[in-house]
């Protein structure tokens, strides 16, 4: 299906029963990083009988990418997916698509039955004090929370409130790229339907690999929200 303000942006979807998850991929919002790393994780839910939507959207580097492309592409590509499956889905998103999900989901929960953020960057003031990604969160809204507070005020899902849906945040703590201090920060303020499972010497990229030891505490939490 092609949509969108740029000709390879493309909602691929996989499955045709059982719940809807979209999928939001990492990569710091940066060009570098597509969802192509997201293939195994989409084919190992569908064959567990899962429909599944992977989303596209312009980054940092690209035309347009960046403060507000990125986030007009992630809200039309996931209100496409979701008209596509008929109803609200579950949001799965890793890393900074965690960021992306969480965000989409307090704009419009009523598209959402709930999220599962893999180590999400759910902090943005946080994340951009600690320099993660190489100053990925300047380069995504063009500066820090003194220079452009309505972006942070309007991306930033620590200060968007209470989520409205219920979320598992699954977060490892071994994770050297988006440490789980992240989690614990927006998990602090995001309301008592929202959980943190911390996993004890996990990485960073575990969480996304379905022949990791962590994939079935993934897989747990996609039940437990889907359900």
């Amino acid at each position: 299906m092609r949509y969108g303000p740029y000709p390879d942006q493309l909602v691929e979807t996989r499955g045709t029963a059982g719940p809807a998850v979209v999928f939001v991929h990492g990569g710091f919002w940066r060009a570098a990083w597509d969802r192509t790393h997201a293939g195994p994780l989409a084919a190992d839910l569908a064959a567990r009988g899962y429909r599944v939507a992977t989303v596209e959207f312009r980054r940092v580097g690209q035309d347009g990418g960046g403060w507000t492309g990125t986030f007009d592409d992630v809200s039309a590509a996931v209100d496409v997916a979701v008209d596509g499956f008929g109803g609200p889905a579950v949001l799965v998103g890793h890393s900074t698509g965690g960021h992306l999900a969480l965000w989409y989901a307090a704009r419009a929960p009523e598209r959402v039955r709930g999220v599962v953020a893999l180590a999400p960057v759910a902090d943005l003031g946080l994340a951009h004090g600690l320099g993660l990604g190489d100053g990925a969160v300047a380069a995504l809204l063009g500066g820090g929370p003194a220079e452009v507070p309505d972006r942070y005020a309007a991306a930033d899902p620590v200060r968007l409130g209470v989520l409205p849906v219920p979320a598992v945040l699954v977060h490892g703590t071994a994770d050297d790229r988006v440490p789980v201090e992240v989690s614990r920060a927006y998990a602090a303020m995001a309301g008592s339907h929202v959980q943190l499972w911390e996993l004890p010497g996990v990485d960073h990229f575990a969480l996304i690999d379905p022949l990791s030891a962590a994939w079935p505490t993934v897989l747990r939490a996609l039940d437990e929200v889907a359900a």
